[in-house]
């Protein structure tokens, strides 16, 4: 069944604010040149257009050691999966072995990469008792809400549970990414749609049985995963469809390509 997302209203919102603040730590903030557009000045995506750079704040995270451990974790099983090596540690090894990753396979290798080192970052058999016990239900939709916030915010970045209707009733099944730290630190359209929204939705599908649609906004780098509902077919899906940033990184295999 698909739900139909609603946007954040006074009246038929309500958000439940990302618990885990051991695991996002105090941020301080730099300025640099990066990509996304101010309010005052947003341009409207096309597949011909690119999103203009401009200076905001990027966060400068202080993950605890749990975030280190899971960040590091993550790493290094995506480079286990693609055999390609780096010395960098933290975020930056993350964001090192996703790149190298788009820069020497091509989409469908990379997502079927990412699902590979998503499989020896969380064992089968764990995952497999989590389907049983928490089939497809309302309880378990906002379950992997909650979950998410809790637990993988040291991945993704500040989070909230919001509410959204489904089958015809309201459900706090949808995390609100404020901003993207893999989006924010990558700058690229096509990692993320390759090596995060697409892979993560298979898997998560796969290994627990459970809907998800991932729907990124690159003009603020915000997301959300909506639990319960099917993403639509590649072909049909707008993120796709989106053009790269001016200053991306990796400036290839993109279904849009990057501009030079």
């Amino acid at each position: 069944m698909e739900a139909t997302h609603l946007l954040p209203t006074r009246t038929n919102l309500s958000s439940t604010s990302c618990w885990p603040n051991h695991s996002l730590g105090r941020k301080k903030s730099i300025v640099v040149s990066v990509l996304t557009p101010p309010a005052s000045n947003r341009i409207a995506l096309t597949e011909s257009s690119s999103l203009r750079p401009a200076e905001v704040s990027i966060g400068d995270y202080s993950d605890s050691w749990f975030d280190r451990i899971a960040i590091n974790h993550l790493s290094q099983s995506v480079q286990a999966a693609t055999g390609l090596r780096n010395s960098k540690s933290g975020y930056d090894g993350l964001v090192e072995a996703a790149t190298a990753a788009s820069m020497n396979f091509g989409p469908s290798k990379q997502r079927e990469l990412v699902i590979q080192a998503l499989d020896k970052a969380f064992p089968r058999p764990i995952l497999s008792l989590i389907r049983t016990l928490l089939p497809q239900s309302k309880f378990a939709r906002e379950y992997f809400a909650v979950f998410t916030t809790l637990f993988f915010a040291w991945l993704v970045g500040p989070c909230e549970v919001r509410e959204s209707e489904l089958n015809g009733r309201r459900e706090k099944n949808v995390v609100h990414i404020n901003k993207c730290r893999f989006l924010e630190r990558t700058n690229c359209v096509g990692l993320c749609s390759n090596l995060c929204k697409v892979p993560s939705q298979n898997f998560i599908k796969e290994s627990l049985g459970m809907s998800v649609n991932m729907v990124p906004n690159f003009e603020d780098m915000s997301c959300e995963m909506i639990f319960g509902q099917d993403p639509p077919a590649l072909m049909d899906d707008p993120a796709f469809k989106q053009p790269c940033y001016k200053l991306c990184k990796a400036k290839q295999r993109h279904n849009t390509k990057c501009p030079t």
